[in-house]
């Protein structure tokens, strides 16, 4: 049996988590949720996921920071930026994500996304 992908999903909203893990679980993926966008560099290196879910509004350290530094260690890990403020799709640092996904109660298109993802990485 084939091990179970890994998501990683950094956003300071609980339920925003807690939706994302419910959702992915259900479609076959073992989800990892962080509140604290300080951890992750370490939840990375610990848990190497297959994907990374990053909310960019975040305190202590926004999205597209975290973005900056995942890129210097790990320039090939997939990174959706997921935002409820599309306007952050314009934003020249934003472009180094793979993909970006606007937040919305249906995560049709995030779930598509994520195949797409792991279909190149198969």
């Amino acid at each position: 049996m084939a091990e179970k992908k890994k998501i990683l999903c950094i956003d300071d909203e609980e339920n925003i988590r807690l939706l994302l893990a419910c959702e992915l679980e259900e479609e076959g993926y073992k989800v990892i949720g962080l509140g604290d966008p300080l951890q992750a560099m370490d939840l990375i290196a610990r848990e190497q996921p297959d994907v990374v879910i990053l909310d960019i509004k975040m305190p202590k350290m926004n999205g597209i920071e975290l973005l900056k530094i995942i890129r210097d260690t790990y320039y090939d890990l997939p990174v959706i930026l997921l935002s409820a403020y599309s306007t952050f799709k314009r934003d020249v640092a934003a472009r180094a994500s793979d993909y970006y996904v606007v937040k919305s109660g249906d995560l049709t298109e995030l779930k598509k996304t994520i195949r797409k993802i792991l279909q190149v990485q198969v």
